[in-house]
C-alpha cells in the first residue's frame, strides 16, 4: 500500500484519456496551478453535483491560473456522454485501469449497507505550479467544496 499524500509531495504524473478524444499528462501542466478531483462515477447524484459546481466556476478557476481535472474509473466514452448530458465544459480523464487513482491513494475499501467494497474516495488534490501538492482534501462532501478548492487555488 503506498503512503498517503501529504502536503508539499510532489504530486505523481499521470497520462489519461480524456473526453473527446483526447490525453491530460499532469507533467503538460507544470507551471500552473492544477485541481484534480477524483469522483466515483459519473452521472451519480453526488458525482454529477460536483461536477456541476466545479463547472460552474470553471471561469474562476482560469482567472486564477488553474486548470480543472476530474478523475473516475469511467471510461471516455462515459464521459463524452456525462459532460453532453450536464453541459460540462471541464476536463473529464478516464483512469479505467486505476493508475492515477491508485496513484493518489484514493481507491479505498468503503461499506454500503453493510456490504463491503472498494472503491474511489471523492478527493481533490491542489498541485502548486512546481508540481507539488498544496491541499489535499479526502471524503469530501460536495456541497461548498468547490468555492473551497477554489479560494485555496486563489491563495496560492
Amino acid at each position: 500500500m503506498a503512503k498517503e499524500l501529504v502536503e508539499g509531495d510532489p504530486a505523481p504524473d499521470f497520462e489519461l484519456a480524456t473526453d473527446g478524444s483526447g490525453r491530460t499528462h499532469l507533467k503538460d501542466l507544470e507551471g500552473k496551478p492544477v485541481v484534480i478531483y477524483f469522483y466515483p462515477k459519473d452521472d451519480t447524484s453526488g458525482c454529477t453535483a460536483e461536477a456541476i459546481d466545479f463547472n460552474r466556476l470553471r471561469a474562476k478557476f482560469a482567472g486564477a491560473g488553474a486548470t480543472v481535472i476530474g478523475v473516475s474509473p469511467d471510461s471516455a466514452a462515459s464521459h463524452d456522454k456525462f459532460k453532453h448530458k450536464h453541459d460540462l465544459r471541464i476536463a473529464l480523464a478516464a483512469d479505467p485501469e486505476r493508475s492515477a487513482i491508485e496513484a493518489y491513494g484514493v481507491w479505498k475499501e468503503k461499506s454500503m449497507y453493510g456490504r463491503k467494497y472498494f472503491g474511489v474516495e471523492r478527493s481533490t488534490f491542489l498541485i502548486d505550479s512546481n508540481g507539488h501538492i498544496a491541499k489535499v482534501w479526502r471524503k469530501v462532501k460536495v456541497p461548498g467544496h468547490a468555492d473551497e478548492v477554489l479560494a485555496a487555488t486563489k491563495a496560492l
